[in-house]
């Protein structure tokens, strides 16, 4: 008989149900303190549906996207448990998505100082500033992501075809 989706699984189940190795999972519970399973006597764990989704997550940035243990600790820490929850599911989207969030919240943040010094009119210039360099900084996301896209193709043994741009035979044909 199986499981409910709400009943706590094993480390075990966890470790067979995500492909992830027991002294993986172990290891990652002392470098993410977001992840921390119930533990009843004799040190048996039990994970709650939350925590197998936040494995789901790590694992994916650390293995799909190739971030470092260190990166993962940054976007935790930055971003969040629900957004690396997202990313599990969502692929990089959730990110793309958070790029602007972040800008949004730094001139936020920054926002009520610059009000108390100068007044609501330059405020309201620096936080359209801000909106402008995030979604700036969402289209350098996306190029990078696509660029990305491109050469795992070209390494998975894809062609691409490349488009010249416009004046590139003209010039070749000069030599």
């Amino acid at each position: 008989m199986a499981k409910s989706a709400d009943a706590f699984r094993t480390i075990s189940e966890v470790s067979t149900e995500l492909d992830v190795p027991k002294h993986v999972l172990r290891f990652w519970e002392q470098r993410f303190k977001q992840l921390k399973p119930l533990k009843r006597g004799g040190g048996r764990r039990f994970y709650r549906p939350e925590d197998v989704e936040l494995i789901k997550g790590i694992k994916s940035l650390l293995n799909r996207d190739a971030y470092t243990i260190r990166g993962v600790q940054r976007i935790l820490k930055e971003q969040g448990v629900e957004m690396v929850k997202r990313l599990a599911s969502d692929d990089a989207t959730a990110l793309i998505a958070a790029v602007p969030q972040a800008a949004e919240a730094a001139a936020i943040s920054a926002a009520p100082n610059a009000r108390r010094a100068s007044g609501t009119r330059k405020a309201r210039a620096g936080s359209e500033a801000a909106a402008q360099e995030a979604s700036v900084g969402r289209d350098v996301v996306v190029a990078a992501i696509s660029e990305l896209s491109a050469c795992r193709a070209l390494l998975a043994g894809e062609t691409l075809r490349a488009k010249a741009p416009a004046g590139a035979s003209a010039a070749s044909g000069r030599r």
